[in-house]
């Protein structure tokens, strides 16, 4: 009788330190609209490899606002545009760039990015990170939501 008492009183506290555990290693989302708008994503990584930008320039972004307007700083230059959301796959749909002309790590950064923003590129979300992957390249964002 004590051995069931004891069981009885265990038995939760080891079911709730097991469904914490779980919703840890799950921070996986789903790929929405709703989920990916309203941020500002940094990135942090390009095809594995951490940025290599001039001193004094700021990693690039990918900000996505209201209605699913897409903006941000390519590296280089700033960009716009509308974004778009297809079965697991994001684009800049007509994405418009500032033209200026910085050094070759920016310039190289920014190509890659405005390459991979302005075509489908596969996307995958967790709570604190944005990927998007196309044939050639992956960029790997961070959120870095904006500050009230």
């Amino acid at each position: 009788m004590k051995k069931m008492a004891i069981a009885m009183l265990v038995a939760p506290a080891i079911l709730a330190g097991c469904s914490n555990s779980a919703s840890l290693m799950g921070d996986s989302m789903e790929v929405s609209q709703a989920n990916m708008q309203h941020h500002n994503w940094v990135l942090v990584s390009v095809d594995g490899q951490p940025l290599n930008l001039p001193e004094g320039f700021a990693a690039p972004n990918l900000e996505i606002g209201e209605s699913f307007t897409a903006n941000g700083h390519a590296g280089c230059n700033r960009y716009f545009g509308q974004a778009e959301l297809n079965e697991g796959q994001f684009r800049i749909d007509n994405m418009a760039t500032t033209m200026m002309a910085c050094p070759e790590p920016a310039m190289a950064v920014e190509g890659v990015m405005t390459n991979v923003l302005g075509d489908w590129s596969e996307v995958s979300l967790e709570k604190q990170t944005l990927e998007l992957k196309n044939s050639e390249h992956t960029l790997s964002f961070q959120l870095r939501d904006w500050v009230n």
